[in-house]
């Protein structure tokens, strides 16, 4: 592909009024130039419309409907011959489009992903138990060792993505990876395309998030979940986490963190929308 390769970028975007600003900023001061913002807005109820309107992109709007529909219908209006896939939660180093698309312009890849992928508030409590919860250092959302493959995209060819027919739109949390399972091509290593992505900061957003994990096809309603995610496992865990140098809070988090992905597994049939 041409150095000069029109880059179409998409935002899916619902209620992300804390964030947005930053985000929009720093995609529209990246240093390569050659592209396009498209932002959709997912059903927002809080102030995200009214910020987006602040900012030179395209805009589109659509009924709550998920992320994965919400890209679907970005990719569709793009005119870019290379895709790059934005979340509203983080923001980006001034480079990070010129080399998250490096590979797929150099190597002819179908797409990639970064490792280099920051916590932007590990000062943060519930943050820090976000990452001990998943098992990584406070200022990583990937371990330093991850492998050169991901199943889920941040850029791609939009040939690509067009026959492989978008993203399923029924999986809720693991949407994002269905190309890969559909096509059983991976995602690669984009060396240097340097992103920070806020974990969730209260206990209202860390309820959040595990439900919409819960939601997704990721889990199913079996016992075994049903003990995984008791409150007397989540303690247990918690104080094991605990007793291995983890703050306090773990605790609360923890038996937070587990209601919200039982709540999601059991009430799956609404929607698998965030």
């Amino acid at each position: 592909m041409k150095n000069n390769s029109f880059v179409s970028i998409i935002l899916p975007v619902y209620n992300e009024e804390k964030y947005l600003d930053k985000c929009l900023s720093s995609l529209l001061n990246q240093s390569y130039k050659n592209l396009e913002i498209i932002v959709i807005d997912d059903g927002s109820t809080d102030k995200s419309k009214e910020i987006i309107k602040n900012y030179k992109v395209k805009y589109l709007d659509q009924k709550h409907l998920g992320p994965g529909a919400a890209r679907n219908k970005g990719i569709k209006k793009a005119k870019g011959e290379i895709i790059v896939l934005a979340d509203a939660d983080m923001y980006y180093d001034r480079n990070y489009v010129k080399k998250i698309i490096e590979p797929i312009i150099k190597e002819n890849a179908v797409g990639t992903f970064t490792k280099e992928e920051y916590v932007a508030n590990s000062d943060n409590i519930w943050s820090v138990c976000w990452s001990v919860n998943s098992g990584l250092p406070k200022e990583r959302r990937l371990p330093k060792n991850y492998k050169d493959t991901e199943n889920a995209f941040r850029a791609l060819k939009k040939g690509y993505f067009l026959k492989a027919g978008g993203y399923n739109t029924n999986e809720g949390y693991i949407d994002d990876s269905s190309l890969t399972r559909k096509s059983g091509i991976f995602a690669i290593n984009a060396p240097g395309a340097i992103s920070y992505h806020f974990n969730p900061s209260t206990l209202w957003e860390v309820f959040l998030s595990s439900r919409w994990i819960g939601r997704s096809l990721l889990l199913k309603v079996t016992f075994a979940n049903f003990f995984r995610y008791s409150i007397l496992n989540s303690l247990r865990i918690g104080i094991k986490y605990l007793i291995k140098g983890a703050p306090l809070e773990i605790i609360i988090f923890k038996v937070v963190h587990d209601f919200g992905i039982l709540n999601g597994i059991f009430i799956r049939g609404e929607s698998t929308a965030k």
